[in-house]
């Protein structure tokens, strides 16, 4: 399935004087998993089902309308850098091979944040003590006895910092946390920082959508 969409997909590059100077990152969250909606997950493996990838790589190749074009093409050439759960892995792969990626780097860094015992759980289903614990303290509460938000804030800022330094643009395909981690990454040097600003924001990420982001 991966090779047959990489061969059909068509992508134009963006060229230098479409945009500003500064470095840009493309961050796309995966596609849905097949999971219900009602679930906990974050570092569970789920995969994606067939039709539910078409249709994400099928967006991302879709021509866009002309006042978004200079936003929304995905460049030719590029570094990818994924999480390597299946359900961006699935992405990434075919993806990398239709816009000629120059590296494509699985990332550990980039894994959805770990939820212990509360994995694969109904929201319904773990105790209203334990979620009231975690939202009185959002960095360093360990949700299900996983991990906090701390620690995926040092291991993401560990990621953004090494791909800054790099100084070339790049295509990352993860999650929604880590994507919001990113974010916060933008907007502060503190990991501390960093972790309470992604586990307070309220932003929503759709599936399959990039979220470009300029850094100086």
């Amino acid at each position: 399935m991966a090779s047959t969409w990489a061969s059909s997909l068509l992508f134009t590059a963006v060229r230098p004087t479409d945009r500003p100077t500064a470095m840009r990152l493309y961050l796309i969250r995966h596609p849905v998993p097949l999971l219900p909606p009602t679930v906990c997950y974050g570092a569970t493996d789920i995969t994606v089902a067939p039709q539910e990838l078409q249709r994400v790589l099928g967006a991302l190749s879709t021509p866009p309308i002309a006042s978004q074009a200079k936003l929304s093409q995905l460049p030719l050439g590029l570094p990818l850098y994924s999480s390597p759960l299946q359900r961006c892995r699935c992405l990434a792969e075919p993806l990398a091979a239709a816009l000629s990626a120059s590296a494509l780097t699985f990332d550990e860094r980039l894994v959805e944040m770990n939820f212990g015992d509360w994995e694969q759980k109904s929201w319904d289903q773990i105790a209203r003590s334990e979620i009231d614990a975690w939202t009185a303290d959002l960095v360093t509460y360990r949700p299900g006895a996983g991990e906090t938000v701390l620690e995926m804030a040092h291991r993401v800022h560990a990621f953004h910092t090494q791909i800054l330094a790099a100084r070339q643009d790049a295509i990352v395909i993860c999650h929604a946390g880590t994507i919001r981690m990113l974010l916060a990454c933008q907007r502060h040097t503190s990991v501390h920082d960093i972790a309470l600003h992604a586990a307070s924001t309220t932003m929503k990420l759709a599936y399959g959508e990039p979220v470009i982001v300029d850094c100086v």
